[in-house]
């Protein structure tokens, strides 16, 4: 589905008509830092401003020196997968012998019953209760008899798939969680990307394999960095300063003057307090901020994170790279091993474990101490079998304000109408997962920001291109080459 309407390609299709001297890059997440290397390799000056400490945005990798060792945690659980061998090959080249190939076991936790994920029939038989067993056999029936339900919601959407049972006890809840809104009032555009088996009959299929007709399911093997995601984008900022680029942190843009449909002047405060005069602008920041910054308005909004990283006195807790939470009084949406991805994620000997929590910059949940948040949390790892008594004295927490875009019913107008007002700027093109409001992995934000700069330096920017980059009806992890 294209969601961006046909006049807005009019203002970024006509080129550029001067050679730019001055590229400055908003943010250095995946897709400002992939945009500044295309540049840079052309001999073009780049400035990147970044308003945190550190490169990689969420895909930054935090790191805790202990006397035992050093503890790594990724913001979120990254896997380095695509179907862009070029890509693939830049990322190996940054990474050499360090990028390791991991396999990924995930499971459902529901009720004090571990499920696979995805789901099968086989593992269901296995480990469901008889009323659930019972109603996806009625709900089967009914999918395969019946025309389905209009798809405007999340909702409608996975019933139509997986039928009522499977929906309310393994989805509901836990989208709720993630999200802060009912599964009614939440966007399907989003879940065809992110959902790995496409329906209740796939999942059916799966009790029979080697069939040429079971359906594909997501990698389970993926390329990984031996010191945890953020690995990759430490490498590449290295190398965009090595080649001319300028990485300002902790700079955050807090005024954008514009002049005749062009951006003439940013202002940063923090540590490079400095006004900005550009030949043209990438910025990556969040849509709703970039278009109050302009003169616009926007009741655009991103869900936020707060994760939980705890060391434990233990060398191995599960064999799960995640867990997927799906009860509903349980605060976490996700719990990771991380050394399940690298082994070099925590000590030799030890272990950790990062808690996801869904929850809004600075309400109380985000707010909570340390110490707090983690007794709030310990009846449920108790609950899936942890033994909390095996926390060390490392328990922090690293947040992401602008984690997952809020897709709800009505964000697609709210959406097209920030990307109008953006578009009017000459000298401006948005990318990356906060700049376009779009759900997307890591792969796609850097796609977009290789597209933005060759645009740049072609001269031919389609601004329309970017904002639905990726954007048809398929799961990307089916397609790999990884």
């Amino acid at each position: 589905m294209d969601f961006v309407p046909k006049y807005i390609h009019f203002y970024m299709e006509k080129g550029i008509s001067q050679k730019h001297k001055h590229i400055v890059i908003l943010g250095a997440g995946p897709a400002g830092l992939s945009a500044a290397w295309e540049l840079v390799q052309q001999g073009i000056r780049v400035s990147i401003l970044e308003k945190e400490p550190y490169v990689g945005g969420m895909c930054r990798t935090k790191f805790y020196d202990t006397a035992e060792g050093i503890y790594r945690f990724d913001l979120g659980g990254h896997r380095f997968i695509t179907h862009n061998a070029e890509l693939l090959n830049m990322v190996g080249e940054l990474l050499g012998d360090e990028m390791l190939t991991s396999i990924r076991q995930s499971a459902i936790r529901f009720r004090g019953r571990i499920y696979d994920y995805p789901l099968s029939i086989k593992n269901l038989l296995m480990k469901a209760s008889w009323r659930i067993l019972v109603g996806c056999l009625l709900d089967w029936i009914k999918l395969n008899r019946c025309i389905p339900e209009e798809e405007i919601s999340f909702d409608g959407w996975m019933k139509n798939r997986f039928g009522k049972t499977l929906y309310e006890h393994f989805f509901h809840g836990y989208t709720k969680k993630l999200w802060g809104i009912d599964p009614e009032n939440l966007s399907s555009d989003w879940a065809s990307q992110r959902i790995s088996l496409l329906n209740l009959n796939d999942v059916v299929k799966r009790l029979i394999p080697k069939k040429s007709d079971t359906p594909r399911t997501y990698a389970k093997q993926y390329r990984y960095p031996k010191y945890g995601f953020g690995q990759i984008f430490v490498n590449l900022s290295q190398q965009i300063k090595k080649n001319g680029g300028e990485i300002f942190l902790s700079s955050p843009v807090v005024d954008i003057k514009v002049s005749n449909n062009q951006i003439v002047q940013l202002s940063t405060s923090g540590s490079h307090q400095k006004n900005w005069y550009p030949d043209f602008v990438i910025s990556t920041i969040p849509i709703n901020e970039m278009v109050t910054m302009t003169g616009g308005k926007s009741s655009l909004r991103f869900r936020s994170l707060r994760f939980l990283n705890m060391a434990f006195d233990e060398e191995n807790i599960s064999p799960y790279t995640w867990q997927y939470l799906s009860d509903p009084d349980m605060l976490a949406t996700r719990l990771q091993e991380p050394k399940r991805r690298s082994p070099f994620m925590s000590p030799s000997g030890k272990s950790s474990l990062m808690l996801e929590i869904p929850c809004q910059e600075k309400d109380s949940i985000w707010e909570m101490s340390e110490v707090q948040l983690l007794e709030r949390v310990k009846p449920s790892l108790n609950a899936l079998g942890i033994d909390t008594r095996k926390i060390t004295h490392l328990f922090k927490s690293t947040y992401a304000s602008n984690a997952y875009p809020v897709m709800d019913l009505d964000y697609k107008d709210e959406r097209e109408r920030a990307i109008r007002h953006l578009s009017s700027f000459r000298n401006l093109v948005m990318c990356g997962r906060q700049g376009t409001f779009r759900y997307i992995f890591c792969d796609t934000a850097m796609e977009m920001g290789r597209i933005a700069a060759r645009g740049i330096i072609n001269k031919n920017i389609k601004q329309h291109e970017i904002f639905n980059h990726r954007n048809e009806k398929t799961v990307i992890e089916l397609q790999s080459v990884a």
